[in-house]
């Protein structure tokens, strides 16, 4: 009797385990798929747990946590250790791009082997590990002192480019909806070659595409508002302008990557807003004409090593030629 009394409670255990197993493998099925139903994402983390010792966020036992919004605090800089991938991010399922939260603001391109959203893992473990290869995919430019690609500052008309290092303030706010992804960046106070000024700009990137819209808002207008991409002497520069020449791009492609890897680059600008193309000592740039009404553009990447992506020279070009033809044939 006590035998199969027992038999029926161990008959019984092992169904509620079943039971229990069961409920764990749907919900690794539910957070495994999840995310495949997602193109586009936008997030800024941050450390907590921790105080500030300089221009260093220390502690033990620190984590990460996501906001909506963040004023940068007064001792953040390069190297603050405090701003998880050192910024903002966004990406669609194509590509990823961060921008520095501190007086570089460069923006940097992640090459994704996937086609799922990836920022939220990246750079959890506390270090720049997201510079080495991995089956997501990595941090892929060599950005070095350049404007990366896309990112914004001053030219004085002859080699330098003024990012922010004179800063009053600036903050940032996230956004996530079905339509995409982007962040709000707000730099108030922007003092640059002795002229200050406020600046807003959006980045915005949709699902499916690998561009990023671009738009700068600055308080007043100004002479040298620019945007770029970094330069190597052995990578030449591709420009060409639409039939009806309401617009163009700057483009690079080859090895001016980490790895190295071939990698495309490209801005589409408006060419009415456009006051000339320069040379910086570290950018190839287009610099603005000086107007106080807001300027749009976009700028893409593409990474040969992106799954279904761009694998040569010539399907980069195929790409970057088709988006110049829509955006032609686009109304404003």
């Amino acid at each position: 009797m006590n035998q199969k009394l027992l038999l029926v409670v161990l008959v019984s255990l092992l169904g509620v385990c079943c039971k229990e197993k069961s409920k764990e493998e749907k919900l690794d099925q539910v957070v495994e798929s999840k995310p495949t139903t997602q193109k586009t994402y936008a997030e800024i983390s941050i450390k907590e747990g921790g105080q500030w010792e300089g221009t260093k966020y220390i502690g033990e036992n620190l984590t990460f946590k996501n906001v909506d919004y963040l004023k940068a605090p007064d001792s953040l800089t390069d190297h603050s250790y405090y701003v998880r991938y050192e910024g903002p991010g966004w990406e669609s399922n194509k590509v990823g791009y961060r921008i520095y939260f501190d007086w570089r603001n460069a923006i940097d391109v992640f090459g994704k082997k996937v086609d799922t959203m990836v920022l939220s893992k990246v750079g959890v473990d506390n270090y720049d590990s997201y510079h080495e290869d991995s089956a997501w995919g990595m941090d892929v430019l060599k950005a070095g002192s350049s404007l990366g690609i896309g990112s914004y500052g001053r030219f004085d008309g002859d080699k330098n480019v003024e990012h922010f290092k004179e800063v009053e303030s600036r903050d940032v706010r996230i956004r996530n909806s079905e339509q995409g992804s982007g962040v709000t960046i707000n730099y108030l106070g922007w003092t640059a070659f002795d002229e200050t000024l406020d600046l807003k700009t959006d980045l915005f990137i949709e699902p499916d595409s690998r561009m990023t819209k671009a738009t700068l808002s600055p308080s007043k207008a100004i002479e040298g508002l620019c945007t770029g991409i970094v330069k190597f002497d052995e990578i030449e520069l591709i420009e060409k302008q639409s039939e009806n020449g309401d617009w163009g791009y700057l483009a690079t492609y080859g090895e001016q990557t980490l790895v190295p890897d071939n990698l495309g680059m490209v801005i589409f600008y408006k060419t009415d807003r456009v006051d000339k193309v320069a040379e910086s000592e570290h950018d190839h740039l287009l610099v603005f004409k000086p107007s106080e009404d807001p300027v749009t553009y976009y700028f893409a990447a593409a990474w040969e090593k992106e799954k279904d992506g761009l694998k040569s020279k010539e399907e980069f070009i195929n790409y970057i030629d088709d988006r110049l033809n829509e955006l032609a044939r686009t109304p404003e």
